[in-house]
């Protein structure tokens, strides 16, 4: 290092540390002062008013020699300890004429006889805060050329804390000295809070540890453990991160500053500070905290009832399931009865027709639980898919047999358009061929009689999926309806007499189906022409 640098270096850090050093005692001599001309008030003697407004005034013009004569500007760029040395010997002399007003006053208030003078214990706080003014002046201007900061004072033990918590919050100061330390509780417990006090930042987490506060006013120079090192602990804790920190320190340097708010502090303050600045900022800070308090309230609240919805839709679907579950073997074993019966034959025409309808019924419930549990399973991720090779042609063809007694019914028109020479799908049989039969189901559903419904199989442009549609001749689907149709019981209203039309399971149970096997289901519509559900399947899923 070169030695010159290293001297300069010295020299900016000790001017630094006095500066701080300085601070204490002028915070002491504004703040005992306002805080003695608030007490007095209106009716106060012109003679006590007049002495205190002195005092206050020697205390800034004291702050503004400090700032203006200690500044780093003031340093040559290669500063040594007797540069230091010269602007301590000119600061004392700058100092002297205000300290001596101060310690006029207080002794001329002290020379009453002590039951005439309650507020005596705060003169005496300042006649020994202005006379440590001068004497540290004095130890810069003598002990500047060792460049060494001098050890730090011992600090009294703290005050207790009270033991009742105030109606706006507990709040904890942290000071290594003492005066501070009851200057600034004083002036919060007259806004009504509760306060604690910690010499140190080590005291301070025990503090905390034992009694969480709602906000810490925390001081950044000190021994043992400073304030950057407790803000980083409680930063770095997940229980106390949410404690609002407010930096309160006689460093006015903008990189402490931002050191500060970097590491998370709420605010930052500089000594001495403004009373109703200081006011203002502690209020912001305990109402940001209300805020947040509020916030992680309200999402642990919704959080609960978002767990305890998520069990009642469980047990819900559980419950169904089981029902659903349950009616199938009845329902099958009545379907085996009727087709027993319409096997034997011997039945008039009436009986016949009759037959048939209760086991088209039967057959139509007992698709619509079976679409049930597949989609129950599904949306559980239970549902273990058979995939093998299949034939599309195959598949299109064996879901028009299903559906066609159905168009029949209504005189419709079936048909099919499947490219030659398609490649196979892997897929689910049965799941592949109930998506074409509810699909098919659905068009024929909504189409008029005597119109047509195609069902067409063709190889995606990418070569990589096959596509299917299914186009119908029907009414068509508004637009706004194109994602309401593929949830549970659906409705669609349509343009005649705005009628609407459940949609029931089957549209659902196509998308899961077909989204299962890794593809995508849509529809297009144009009101009066018809609807085309389309959907891909990877070739080899």
């Amino acid at each position: 290092m070169n030695v010159r640098t290293g001297a300069n270096d010295d020299a900016r850090a000790y001017l630094s540390f006095m500066r701080h050093e300085l601070h204490t005692p002028i915070n002491a001599i504004i703040g005992y002062s306002e805080m003695l001309m608030e007490d007095a008030g209106d009716g106060a003697p012109e003679e006590l008013a007049a002495d205190l407004r002195q005092i206050a005034g020697a205390g800034a013009h004291a702050l503004s020699l400090v700032g203006s004569l200690l500044a780093a500007t003031q340093l040559p760029p290669a500063a040594t300890p007797r540069h230091v040395a010269e602007l301590g010997d000119h600061l004392q002399r700058q100092l002297q004429p205000s300290v001596a007003a101060i310690t006029d006053c207080c002794d001329r208030w002290l020379a009453l006889p002590a039951d005439d003078m309650p507020i005596r214990d705060d003169f005496v706080k300042i006649r020994e805060a202005a006379r440590r003014l001068l004497a540290l002046a004095g130890e810069m201007s003598v002990h500047a050329a060792e460049a060494a900061p001098p050890a730090a004072e011992a600090t009294a033990p703290p005050a207790s804390e009270a033991a009742t918590v105030g109606a706006t919050g507990y709040l904890l100061v942290v000071d290594d000295v003492e005066a501070n330390r009851d200057l600034l509780a004083r002036r919060l417990q007259r806004d009504g809070y509760t306060t604690g006090q910690a010499a140190d930042g080590r005291q301070a987490l025990e503090m905390i540890a034992a009694r969480t506060p709602d906000l810490v006013l925390l001081d950044i120079m000190m021994p043992v453990m400073d304030g950057y090192q407790v803000l980083e602990t409680l930063k770095a804790s997940p229980e106390w991160r949410g404690i609002p920190v407010i930096a309160i320190s006689a460093v006015d340097e903008i990189e402490s500053v931002v050191r500060c708010i970097e590491m998370g502090a709420e605010d930052y303050l500089t000594k001495p500070f403004n009373p109703v600045l200081l006011r203002a900022r502690i209020s912001a800070s305990l109402e940001k905290k209300r805020l947040r308090d509020r916030e992680v309230s309200l999402y642990r609240e919704l959080q609960s009832q978002y767990e305890q919805l998520t069990r009642l839709t469980q047990l819900k679907d559980d419950l169904t399931h089981m029902i659903v579950h349950d009616l199938r073997t009845p329902l099958t074993s009545l379907l085996t009865g009727l087709m027993t019966i319409e096997s034997l034959g011997g039945l008039a025409e009436l009986q016949h027709e009759l037959l048939a309808m209760g086991i088209h019924g039967g057959q139509t419930l007992l698709g619509m639980i079976n679409d049930l549990l597949d989609i129950s399973k599904m949306e559980s991720g239970a549902l273990v898919l058979e995939r093998a090779p299949l034939c599309p042609a195959t598949v299109v063809e064996t879901a028009l047999r299903q559906v066609a007694p159905l168009a029949r019914d209504k005189d419709l028109r079936l048909s099919a358009e499947v490219a030659p020479e398609l490649p196979p799908v892997t897929a689910d049989e049965d799941k592949l061929r109930r998506t074409l039969v509810n699909l098919l189901g659905n068009a024929v559903k909504f189409t008029p009689e005597g119109r047509s419904i195609i069902v067409a199989a063709v190889l995606a442009d990418d070569g990589a999926e096959m596509l299917f549609h299914v186009r119908d001749t029907g009414e068509g689907i508004p637009r706004e309806a194109f994602e309401r149709i593929f949830e549970k019981f659906g409705q669609v209203e349509t343009r005649k007499a705005g009628r609407k039309m459940s949609t029931g399971l089957g549209l659902t149970f196509c998308k899961m189906a077909v989204e299962a096997h890794g593809g995508r289901i849509w529809v297009e519509s144009e009101l009066g022409r018809g609807s085309t559900f389309s959907f891909t399947l990877p070739l080899n899923s």
